[in-house]
């Protein structure tokens, strides 16, 4: 997508690594940073915050990628659909919230998709990831580059 497409792409991986899988979000953003892929910007926290609202608004397409517990797979990938019911937390904002700040404050026509991968443990304060969480990330991060590489969105 950036290399052939020339569209500005935002990678925000967040989670907290303190917390085992929690942490595969950040571990995400940090290998595709290392690649230096022309037009994408890759941003890591532990949280969403209101503030990246303004940069998903400067991109074409926002990814969002973090753990889930749930996936029935290795990892999902969804299309973030912009919520105008604008309420959040001071804790956490989900995905479809700023999608929808960006939308309603900024006038951004982005396109966002979450990539979920599946994690297993989130104990507190074990740095390391379990050993079926690495191996759905590096899937992940295969899909992942599938898509910026080539522009296609299954």
């Amino acid at each position: 997508m950036t290399e052939g497409g020339g569209k500005r792409v935002l990678l925000i991986g967040y989670g907290n690594p303190a917390r085992e899988d929690d942490g595969l979000g950040p571990a995400v953003a940090e290998i595709v940073d290392k690649l230096n892929i022309p037009g994408l910007t890759v941003e890591s926290d532990y949280q969403l915050a209101v503030e990246d609202a303004a940069d998903i608004a400067e991109h074409d397409l926002v990814v969002f990628v973090d753990a889930c517990v749930d996936c029935e797979g290795p990892y999902s990938f969804t299309e973030v659909e912009p919520s105008m019911d604008i309420s959040f937390s001071t804790h956490s904002v989900e995905p479809e919230i700023l999608m929808g700040m960006a939308t309603q404050l900024f006038k951004a026509g982005t396109k966002g998709y979450a990539l979920g991968i599946r994690g297993y443990s989130f104990e507190m304060f074990k740095e390391e990831m379990t050993e079926k969480a690495v191996g759905n990330m590096g899937k992940a991060v295969e899909f992942l580059l599938g898509i910026l590489q080539t522009g296609h969105i299954p």
